[in-house]
Parts: structure tokens; sequence; C-alpha cells
């Protein structure tokens, strides 16, 4: 069974090599860490018989979250984690105060989008040649009530341990 739990200075190195395998413009082993020490970002990892298999990161403002990174690694993907990952992350939102999600895909990225129409977030504006290591665009997603996309996935909340 999965646990998501939150990321802690030991996790970086996984964290980082996950990181560089799913990403274009990898986010540098310091900028992860500095999510550490950073007061409104809250990162999760997800394990497997305690290996790290993915990770997630945002930042919580007042009633909003923003997601800044998901990834499951390349070996571990297929098996829904990247939905037991995202779940988590909106039931820890909902606990830090956020009634509401956003986040930026890549245009192209029909998996990632795939996965987030699924949560009930919705394309709400478009940011032109936001990914400056290839000019593309990204599609401005949200998730206007957090709450009802959580009940409505309850039954996620079995599949795996949030701690």
């Amino acid at each position: 069974m999965m646990t998501v739990r939150p990321m802690t200075k030991r996790d970086i190195a996984r964290v980082y090599e996950i990181e560089v395998q799913s990403f274009r413009s990898p986010w540098s082993k310091l900028s992860l860490l500095g999510e550490l020490h950073n007061s409104v970002a809250r990162y999760l990892v997800a394990e497997e018989e305690g290996r790290i298999v993915g990770y997630g990161g945002m930042w919580v403002l007042f009633d909003e979250a923003h997601i800044t990174n998901i990834a499951i690694a390349p070996e571990s993907r297929g098996k829904h984690l990247g939905r037991y990952l995202l779940y988590g992350m909106m039931v820890k939102a909902l606990g830090y105060g956020a009634e509401r999600m956003t986040l930026e895909v890549r245009e192209t990225n029909q998996v990632a989008q795939s996965l987030y129409y699924s949560f009930d977030f919705t394309k709400e504006g478009f940011r032109k040649r936001y990914y400056e290591d290839t000019g593309e665009g990204a599609y401005l997603l949200w998730n206007q009530d957090l709450g009802a996309t959580v009940e409505k996935n309850a039954c996620l909340k079995d599949r795996f341990v949030l701690k």
C-alpha cells in the first residue's frame, strides 16, 4: 500500500532524481531544499515499500493552493499513484484552509490534463510561452471547490495511507 507523507530533508536526493527524470527543466536540489523552509510550501512524498515513488508540492496562501510540482517515478507510472497523490494533496490543502486549487499544465501534456479534469479542474486561462525550455504554452486550471471534489472521490482514501 502506498503512503503519502510530508517531505523531509532526507528525501531531497530521491525527489530530485524523480524531478530530473520527469521534467525538461528540473528544479535544482537547492530549490527543492529551499521549499522546506518556505512558510507557504507544502510538499508530500509517495512511498511504496519504503521507497519514494513520487512527490507533489503546493503553496497554500489564504484559501488557495497552487500546485508547483507533481511527479511519479517513470518505473511507477501507470498504477494510478498520481491519482492517489493528487487526492492526498487536495485533502492536505483543505486541512491548511484552502478551498480551491490551481496549477499550470503544458498544453501538450494530455496525460496530466486528463488526470486534472477527472478531479474537477477546469481550463480558465492560457499562458503563452510559459515554458522557457520549449516556448510551449500552459493551460491555467482551477478547481473551485476542493471540498466537493474530495468528497466525490472519498473512495480513494482507502487506497493509500495519508500521514
